[in-house]
């Protein structure tokens, strides 16, 4: 009776073990599910708007695709056409990438200093944020029209102040050294973006950190190095790296200011090259629409997106690690 009762204990006792695991894994089954359930809406549009095209680029890239006939495979060819026989990849290329150093350089440098001068003001800081915000909730052809008007070398209003003082002003956007310059002072023109984002990270650096500066007698230039710069790094990094990725995608800005400099009148019908003058503001994205939009030459398209697409990745893990200076170990 004994050796039943030890049987039966035993077998009870090996039961429950199991009983508790299975209730485990059930468990961790069902925190697994509410996981994915709140997960599932960036999944989704992780998967449509980046996974399947990025996927659906890189296969077209390797096709002869005119978006009418079925596609064709023909290997590297698209691939050889873009980087030895497309005449104007090096001059596009080397625009996008100038434009990223110098546009998003200036525009980090410009959103500070404005920031910084914005907080240090003793009164009429609405107004002068209102002033320096409002340029860039202009929509971004209206403001390009704006500045191709105001730059115009003839009849620009720049010019003529310039003249007027006795400086001979350039051609802007009708001279090829100083097309790119004026879109960069458009970019300025609209800084208002990361004036505010700067403002917000300044006024959050700790005053005591400022008083303890001065009590050592740390100058304005110091206390910018040792306390102002350690603490608005983050968002010194979050500027750069959303500024290239944003500049590697320059269209807009680039194609109207060289349609409109140019001065052909624009109609239906009408087909423009970019780049005016000289190809100096022909970029890859435009280089992109014009192969996939108006050539039908979809591989060599999908190829223009993925070198940007590299370029873009390889530029912020070059930002984002800690060896680049931007950030310190402790951040």
């Amino acid at each position: 009776m004994a050796l039943s009762l030890s049987g039966a204990g035993a077998r009870t006792g090996d039961r429950t073990p199991r009983g508790g695991n299975a209730l485990l894994r059930r468990k961790k089954t069902r925190d697994r599910l509410r996981t994915l359930g709140f997960l599932s809406p960036w999944l989704v549009g992780f998967s449509v708007f980046f996974g399947y095209p990025l996927i659906a680029t890189v296969y077209f890239s390797f096709m002869h695709y005119n978006q009418i006939k079925e596609p064709e495979f023909v290997g590297l060819r698209n691939w050889s056409y873009v980087f030895t026989q497309m005449p104007l990849f090096g001059p596009a290329l080397w625009n996008t990438l100038w434009l990223v150093v110098v546009m998003v350089a200036l525009r980090v440098v410009f959103g500070i200093g404005i920031g910084l001068l914005v907080t240090k003001l003793k009164s009429g800081v609405g107004f002068f944020r209102t002033a320096f915000y409002v340029p860039y909730l202009a929509p971004p052809v209206a403001a390009t029209v704006a500045f191709v008007f105001l730059l115009n070398p003839a009849t620009g209003p720049v010019n003529e102040v310039l003249g007027a003082i006795g400086i001979d002003g350039p051609n802007w956007f009708n001279d090829p050294a100083w097309s790119k310059p004026s879109l960069v002072m458009l970019s300025l023109w609209g800084i208002g973006d990361l004036m505010v984002i700067f403002m917000a990270a300044l006024l959050d650096v700790p005053k005591e950190q400022y008083e303890a500066a001065e009590l050592d007698g740390a100058g304005p230039w110091a206390r910018f190095r040792y306390v102002t710069w350690p603490n608005i790094t983050p968002i010194v990094m979050f500027a750069v790296v959303t500024g290239v990725v944003q500049t590697m995608q320059y269209y807009t800005q680039a194609l109207v200011a060289g349609k409109l400099a140019s001065g052909v009148t624009i109609g239906p019908g009408t087909v423009i090259q970019p780049g005016y003058p000289d190809h100096s503001t022909i970029t890859v994205p435009q280089l992109v629409y014009q192969l996939g939009f108006q050539n039908f030459n979809t591989g060599a398209a999908c190829v223009l997106s993925l070198v940007l697409f590299a370029i873009a990745m390889a530029v912020t893990i070059l930002l984002m690690r800690r060896k680049s200076g931007l950030l310190s170990a402790e951040d």
